[in-house]
């Protein structure tokens, strides 16, 4: 969580937890929050909108190197 949390805080997006889930504010138009869950599946839909596209991959695949999260992308 702090990692997820430094890293929005030196983005200007929001960060917000929920039980056993991080919620993910960003601050492009038309761009879902991100539900990270500890276990289980999240989706946020981003419409290809960049930066916020490319920001939520490096966060996933970021947090998916400690094993926490899989990250599938369509």
């Amino acid at each position: 969580m702090r990692f997820i949390e430094r890293v929005c805080m030196g983005l200007g997006y929001g960060v917000e937890s929920q039980g056993d889930a991080v919620l993910i504010f960003p601050n492009c138009e038309a761009v879902e929050p991100l539900r990270v869950e500890r276990k289980g599946e999240g989706f946020a839909k981003t419409n290809l909108i960049e930066p916020c596209h490319s920001v939520y991959l490096l966060m996933l695949y970021s947090v998916s190197s400690f094993g926490s999260v899989s990250v599938w992308e369509d």
